[in-house]
């Protein structure tokens, strides 16, 4: 037994006592992936997806559940703690950039954050109390604002659980997983609430991961869907060891396996409390929603990238720190439901208040130095209006004006990197639909979008490390998108939509390796096309099928070369799934992906990668068995690859440019049992 044993005995006691389940979530998302959104959809790449797609996907991590998002990949270069990896259209999204990501109206990317700019960490949620993820590509949506170039998900927890459920889960590698869930009425409406502990040691051999992670869901909600409030708490909290990508030639010179490490002491400790609130009134013609939030997060995550390079005595390792409270209120409002002009207008407040956020070189998770330390204060408002335009009997015009203003407040340990600044951009955005018939349906989008760039960098003036000048970078920075698409329902047994999309930045974030954050880069392009396809075979079975394909370029001319590294060619992902009468269940997943330059004149290449997963499981009036093998053809193909330069013991203090990568976990089970009182 672990040290997360005890919190397990708890979380037992607390499942006899608590009305749990998320097995009657709102029949809205029982048709998942079958809904067309003909007559709803603003562009050919939005979509839905619903609880009945996520409870029998085969997770690895929580944050596989974006990759329900069709084209997406979500991968991992580090411990189970951390933010999951991301690819999109031809992006290496780092963490979350360029890919905004919402949780039941509060925002989930992280700006100006101690690890990368947009960091997206969504191990806070419970994947059985998500009620629908709602996706969208390109920036054409006028609601959406910073960080969604790519594209941008709506995450929305159930409103209210019933029945009683408990689920025990266990694995391989000392996996233990706890869920306890219910809801009961309270009052005029419904008190629910979602408990969850997890243990995990993983299957690296010079450490254990030691995951230990709690999470907590509590939310009051009174109404239906037209009318209704509720309050909403939170909470978050996990600590875990990690083994990081490592260089290819530790392993082919036998310093280590694939599963081994060169720094045992990495890994980190993160929390997010929040505590939110909504209402949603119908009104004459149309309804209004208003909600506010407020975040209590921290981070501190320690890595080791380039080992030796920098201080070839005590090493490289540095620890990241992020600690800050976040506040905002969202007010939307939509009215002329019936008539040929609809209008959808919004704003969206938000403050970071970060006390520190800082970079520190270390030994063991033991502080030699500080590099930067700094405390910000970014606040910004963004309002949006929408014209939902009726022309003709088949032609629709939705058309949309966004304006976002950032105001930055720097206080840094280095006095000629303080200061404020601020920044203000507009973004139009419209899309003209074409309805022939019930059954299809097309789209022209375009628009413009942004993305903000790290306080500190709007503001600096001498490099923190190497005590050179350095010029500021601009605060926001443009995107520009098009889109012409389809989508078609096949006699209602299924539907395809296709899209040809185009996408330039005026300027690139990028990974880098020695300081584990992103970087203001050069101006970019991309273009591609993706085609996604769902079809009910039967009453028993159904087929997924999603393809995706990108060109990635720089957009200037440069000696080093216009390829962008991490730009993922092509992705391609399919499903098939099966539900009996009897009760039994099964989904059979595949996802690979093409490789990717790792450096600009594609000199250097990752390998592509193919990984399968598959559920199998049957259900009752109460119970519930699922048995998940995970990485089904045990491949040890990569999650991630990266090139630069390293130093080994015994190297040249120029150390070596290498591919550093982080390997496929290995073949693993877990089986789940559930209960429902």
């Amino acid at each position: 037994m672990n040290r997360s044993t005890p919190l397990f005995l708890v979380l037992v006691a607390t499942a006899a006592q608590v009305n749990v389940s998320a097995h009657e979530l709102e029949e809205v998302v029982v048709q998942g992936r079958s809904l067309v959104l003909i007559n709803q959809a603003r562009s050919a790449s939005e979509g839905r997806v619903g609880q009945a797609d996520l409870e029998i996907r085969p997770l690895l991590r929580t944050g596989d559940v974006l990759e329900a998002v069709p084209g997406m990949v979500v991968t991992q270069h580090s411990g189970s703690g951390k933010s999951n990896q991301m690819f999109l259209r031809g992006f290496n999204l780092d963490h979350g950039t360029d890919f905004a990501t919402w949780v039941d109206g509060m925002p989930v990317n992280m700006r100006s954050h101690g690890h990368g700019q947009g960091y997206t960490d969504i191990n806070f949620l419970i994947p059985e109390t998500i009620r629908t993820v709602d996706f969208v590509k390109g920036p054409y949506h006028a609601e959406l604002g910073d960080f969604s170039s790519a594209g941008g998900a709506h995450i929305r927890t159930a409103q209210r659980l019933s029945d009683v459920e408990a689920r025990v889960q266990v694995g391989e590698n000392g996996f233990q997983r706890l869920l306890a869930m219910g809801g009961l009425d309270l009052g005029a409406g419904s008190l629910s609430a979602a408990l969850e502990g997890q243990a995990y040691d993983g299957p690296w051999t010079d450490i254990e991961e030691d995951v230990s992670k709690v999470n907590g869901l509590l939310r009051y909600y009174e109404g239906d869907d037209s009318n209704n409030w509720f309050v909403t708490l939170m909470g978050y909290d996990n600590s875990w060891n990690s083994a990081d990508q490592i260089p290819r030639r530790a392993v082919n010179s036998g310093l280590i396996d694939e599963y081994g490490s060169l720094d045992d002491t990495l890994g980190g400790e993160s929390s997010r409390y929040s505590l939110s609130a909504g209402l949603q009134r119908q009104t004459a013609g149309g309804s209004q929603q208003l909600s506010a939030y407020a975040i209590d997060y921290r981070m501190q995550l320690w890595s080791n990238f380039t080992y030796l390079l920098d201080d070839p005595e005590r090493g490289d390792q540095f620890e990241q720190l992020d600690d800050r409270r976040i506040y905002g209120a969202t007010w939307h409002q939509h009215w002329g439901s019936g008539s040929l002009l609809q209008h959808r207008a919004g704003a969206q407040l938000r403050h970071d208040d970060i006390n520190e956020v800082a970079l520190f070189h270390t030994d063991r998770r033991q502080r030699l130095g500080t590099t930067r330390r700094d405390a910000v204060e970014e606040t910004s408002l963004g309002l949006y209006y929408e014209l939902d335009w009726a022309l003709a009997e088949r032609w629709r015009l939705v058309s949309g004006l966004r304006g976002d203003y950032y105001h930055f407040d720097v206080d840094s340990d280095l006095a000629a990197n303080s200061g404020s600044d601020s920044d203000s951009i507009l973004s139009p955005k419209a899309s003209l639909i074409y309805t022939p018939d019930d059954t299809r349906e097309y789209y022209l989008s375009g628009g413009l979008g942004f993305h903000s760039n790290d306080a500190r960098g709007t503001t600096i003036s001498i490099d923190p490390a190497s005590g050179e000048a350095v010029a500021p970078v601009d605060p926001l920075v443009r995107s520009r998108g098009a889109e012409f698409g389809l989508r078609n329902d096949w006699w209602g047994a299924g539907n395809s939509a296709l899209a040809v999309w185009y996408l330039e930045l005026d300027s690139e974030l990028l990974f880098v390796g020695d300081a584990g954050t992103t970087e203001a880069s050069r101006p970019s392009r991309r273009w591609g096309l993706e085609l996604t396809n769902f079809w009910r075979i039967n009453a028993v079975w159904q087929l997924e099928l999603d393809l995706a394909w990108t060109h990635a370029r720089f957009d200037d001319s440069a000696p080093e070369g216009d390829y962008i590294p991490g730009a993922v060619q092509w992705v391609a992902s399919g499903a098939l799934s099966a539900r009996y009468p009897a009760g039994w269940f099964g989904s059979l997943r595949l996802r690979q992906f093409s490789g990717a330059p790792l450096i600009e004149d594609n000199s250097v290449e990752s390998d592509g990668s193919a990984l399968a997963s598959l559920a199998l499981g049957w259900e009752g009036q109460r119970l519930r068995v699922q048995l998940d093998a995970l990485n089904l053809f045990d491949s040890d193909d990569h999650d991630i690859d990266y090139y630069y330069a390293s130093r080994l013991p015994g190297e040249p203090a120029t150390g070596a440019e290498d591919v550093h990568y982080h390997v496929f976990e290995p073949r693993q089970l877990r089986l789940s049992v559930g209960y429902r009182f």
